[in-house]
């Protein structure tokens, strides 16, 4: 079989290898990429932009039936799930076919539909053709994880994926673990009209935030009629008439749940099983994600991992991120590292969770290690913005290394909290002292104009 040269080849078109693309297209090298489904990955099929899509029309209709609280009463509120669906589906649609017709069009670059495999060192197969790069870039992304729980190959179940495709609302959905992509879906279908249950076997949802953070999400939750079976141990599926039976408690006498229909939400997998990396010298951890190094380097030369796959990180903007550095390596004599940036993230549950740098749990470790810490926590009752619009749930928290007067981390669960936060984000990117922003004149009425407030609140951490 002939072997086709590039100088680069691209293996997924999801958040990090377009933009690699069209960098490769503006130094002049001659790029394949090559997408075996939908391009935009996970984020813009059936991650970010679907599932906010839903999380805004289930906020409408919240909103809409809360009108008597705002002057005005919108009558008998009726959900047409089929229209729902329509509306995600047009804004995919149009969101994808824009990217693949941008792709298609970069210049010295060729667009290639199939299923890519290593056979060699910087060699691949994709659709009875064999491509060979100096530079391959895998952004192959990961996918949903299917648990080894008993019966669970009795009875049909969702995951993110089959979730989306649903155009009537579940009578009562059980979503088995209490995480991030468990609980927007917990608060989007239950005010599309399901009753709604989670099941975790942690005695605390989201086990790696802090306590007073998941305890707030969890009273905002049943606030709307989520119900919880947490510190499920011994979880199980089963049969049960036309529905399907959770077990969520040890011991044969413990009364199973009735589902309507079950969503699978307990973590995710790289889709990395296929590409014969071990043909190309690519080692993975025991969990399958690439091994990389700070600039997003595989252990084979000339190949790098971005996105999902690479374990680095699990959201878009750590991919677009690892794209930013190797970009940066590559073409700018910029040394950028994946060590450099700053974990953030949010939960997109109504309000949301806006989360960067340290919880208070590892804030709490560095005390027992001998460093000061500072601390301060408001309630999202204090600010006036959020009373005006009805939306008090929730509080503000940062935490502050005494002796340098850096911010290390936050917690902002409430209005905007997702939009806030990066206030102070940018303060610890920027590696200036918490009294810059302490100091600032914020606009009022805004949410923002209380982090001043609340940093001039700092206490020592007990």
């Amino acid at each position: 079989m002939t072997c086709e040269s590039f100088d680069a080849i691209i293996v997924g078109a999801g958040q990090a290898g377009p933009a690699i693309a069209a960098r490769c297209s503006k130094e002049g090298l001659r790029t394949a990429v090559i997408e075996r489904g939908h391009f935009g990955g996970t984020c813009l099929n059936v991650g970010c932009v679907p599932t906010k899509t839903l999380v805004a029309s289930a906020r409408a209709m919240h909103l809409a039936r809360r009108g008597a609280e705002f002057g005005f009463d919108a009558g008998e509120i009726r959900v047409d799930m089929a229209r729902v669906k329509a509306r995600k589906d047009g804004i995919v649609g149009k969101s994808r076919e824009g990217l693949e017709s941008w792709m298609r069009s970069l210049k010295e670059t060729e667009v290639i539909v199939g299923e890519a495999r290593f056979v060699a060192a910087a060699t691949l197969e994709v659709g009875g053709r064999r491509l060979t790069a100096p530079r391959i870039f895998l952004n192959v992304g990961g996918r949903s994880v299917r648990p080894d729980i008993p019966g669970i190959d009795t009875v049909p179940t969702l995951d993110n994926v089959s979730i989306l495709e649903l155009d009537r609302v579940p009578e009562h959905l059980v979503i088995v673990g209490g995480s991030y992509i468990g609980l927007e879906f917990a608060q989007m279908m239950r005010r599309f009209g399901a009753e709604v249950t989670v099941v975790e076997r942690s005695p605390q949802l989201l086990p790696r935030e802090d306590q007073d953070v998941a305890a707030g999400i969890r009273s905002i939750l049943e606030g709307e009629g989520v119900r919880f079976a947490l510190a499920s141990e011994c979880i199980s599926l089963s049969r049960e008439g036309q529905g399907i039976g959770v077990g969520a408690a040890c011991g044969d006498d413990r009364p199973s749940i009735s589902a309507s229909h079950v969503l699978l939400a307990v973590g995710r997998r790289p889709n990395t099983e296929d590409l014969g990396l071990e043909a190309a010298g690519i080692q993975t951890d025991d969990r399958g994600y690439i091994t990389v190094d700070d600039q997003c380097r595989t252990t084979a030369d000339g190949v790098w991992a971005v996105g999902d796959c690479n374990g680095r990180g699990a959201f878009t903007h750590t991919s677009w991120n690892d794209h930013e550095i190797v970009v940066a390596n590559l073409f700018d004599n910029d040394p950028r590292r994946v060590s450099d940036r700053i974990a953030c993230y949010a939960l997109y549950i109504d309000p949301p969770l806006g989360r960067v740098g340290m919880t208070e749990i590892e804030a709490r470790a560095a005390l027992a290690q001998g460093r000061k810490v500072l601390q301060a926590k408001m309630p999202m009752q204090r600010v006036g913005r959020a009373r005006e619009n009805g939306e008090t749930q929730g509080f503000m928290k940062v935490l502050v290394d005494a002796e340098s007067q850096r911010v290390m981390g936050a917690a902002i669960l409430g209005l905007h909290g997702d939009e806030v936060v990066h206030g102070l984000l940018d303060m610890m990117v920027a590696q200036q002292p918490y009294t810059v922003l302490s100091r600032a004149m914020h606009i009022h009425p805004t949410v923002s104009e209380l982090v001043p407030t609340l940093l001039q609140q700092l206490k020592p951490l007990a």
